[in-house]
């Protein structure tokens, strides 16, 4: 067995490298890019929210999906407006998980989106609105810009 300089057995170890996984699953950090005061506190204070749950049977959130976030101690439900992860051709890619953190209701918690949300996100919330379920047109009205 090949022994390096300070005496360790190089074979004996065990090295497991897996590829980054840039996908939302449960224990990803996000970036709250609304104008809520829970949000922006966690934000400034470097404590990003993390994912506990995500509200779809696959498991792997995707845009528009709702997720459970633990933020400063808190349990907070979110919608998923912008990923780090491949999309669709007419879907943009970004450089961050950006998330807008609801209420139960579906009414943001915030009064304003400070970056631009995807153009397909009007389609995926219009389908997910329901007529007695939560209502996510808040959620585009609030929106500065679309991209």
């Amino acid at each position: 067995m090949p022994i390096c300089n300070k005496g360790f057995n190089i074979l004996s170890r065990n090295i497991f490298t897996s590829t980054m996984s840039s996908q939302i699953i449960k224990l990803t950090r996000l970036r709250v890019v609304d104008n809520s005061e829970i949000g922006k506190q966690a934000m400034l204070e470097g404590k990003p929210p993390r994912c506990i749950h995500i509200y779809n049977k696959k498991g792997v959130g995707y845009i528009g999906d709702k997720v459970l976030v633990a933020i400063k101690g808190e349990k907070k439900k979110g919608i998923l407006v912008g990923l780090k992860q491949r999309q669709n051709p007419k879907v943009p890619k970004f450089d961050s998980n950006n998330i807008v953190l609801i209420d139960d209701s579906g009414t943001p918690l915030g009064t304003r989106i400070h970056v631009p949300i995807p153009y397909i996100l009007r389609t995926i919330m219009k389908e997910k609105t329901h007529v007695k379920g939560a209502d996510y047109t808040k959620l585009l009205a609030i929106a500065t810009k679309f991209v």
